[in-house]
């Protein structure tokens, strides 16, 4: 059985990647990553997700990218949008997270002699980040395929984005297929302790739009206020 590197940050999307790796027969290592974020109840939930889904290891990193800040996810100065989404780049980008957490999982699917890892990015149903679209993955795969020594002895590594080109509807009704429980997933920019969503924030409007279109009854938690 192929091992599989497989981030997973407790949202929706990465806990559907993992899915589907699983399902594809990898024996599947789960990496979440605390980088300062404003919570971790998304760690809290990746935990339970690996559990669930079946990984055979999960392993946590910190890397507090909240020493540089320039995030509204990494800096409590900054608000979370709750207006809605709007054009460009949102305050909720983090600078080079893709870039670090693709480097984490590379390193260790090379310890485990892994040549395949799983992200759930999306180039659609997203807020604009730039290391969510599909050149971004392709210029990364080129680079590990440049820079790791199984690369230079002949076996190449691949970076696996499955989600890339779906939409949140899809995404929803591919997990769905597969046994998903999203009851489980936090993908809230601002959640509480308890992984209970904001329900206003961009990631909370996108997943709820999703679960609408793809006709799935919302199983997030979201907090009594929520209108």
């Amino acid at each position: 059985m192929a091992k599989a590197v497989v981030l997973l940050s407790g949202g929706l999307d990465s806990a559907t990647a993992l899915a589907i790796a699983h399902s594809r027969g990898h024996e599947c290592f789960a990496l979440s990553v605390d980088y300062g974020q404003r919570h971790v109840s998304e760690l809290v939930a990746a935990a339970a997700l690996a559990t669930s889904i079946g990984a055979v290891e999960h392993r946590v990193i910190k890397v507090d990218l909240s020493t540089f800040g320039g995030s509204a996810l990494t800096d409590l100065s900054t608000a979370i949008p709750a207006g809605g989404i709007k054009p460009g780049i949102p305050v909720t980008y983090v600078p080079a997270r893709n870039t670090i957490m693709l480097s984490l999982a590379l390193a260790w699917a090379e310890v485990l002699r892994s040549l395949d890892i799983f992200i759930g990015v999306n180039a659609v149903d997203y807020s604009g980040y730039p290391d969510c679209r599909p050149e971004y993955i392709t210029a990364f795969e080129n680079m590990a395929n440049l820079a790791t020594k199984a690369a230079i002895e002949g076996a190449k590594l691949r970076i696996h984005a499955p989600l890339l080109n779906l939409s949140k509807a899809q995404i929803i009704e591919q997990g769905n297929l597969l046994g998903l429980d999203y009851s489980l997933t936090v993908s809230c920019y601002q959640a509480d302790e308890a992984g209970r969503a904001c329900g206003v924030c961009d990631s909370c409007r996108i997943r709820r739009a999703g679960f609408e279109s793809a006709q799935v009854p919302d199983p997030t938690h979201y907090r009594p206020l929520f209108p």
